[in-house]
């Protein structure tokens, strides 16, 4: 029983996946807002061409 109870406390793998599911969350919102903003930029861009487009008839 003692055993079970040292190679717990010793056990790291739980951690490290915990750190990698961190990690990946925090890649997750980073490319979530990278596309909002990505977003954001054609709609503006495209916007403005439909204006010009449209004053000039």
């Amino acid at each position: 029983m003692k055993n079970l109870l040292y190679r717990f406390l010793e056990d790291r793998s739980g951690a490290t996946a915990i750190e990698y599911g961190l990690i990946t969350s925090l890649i997750a919102i980073a490319l979530v807002a990278g596309g909002i903003s990505l977003g954001n930029a054609i709609t503006g861009t495209m916007d403005n061409a439909a204006l010009h487009l449209e004053n000039s008839r």
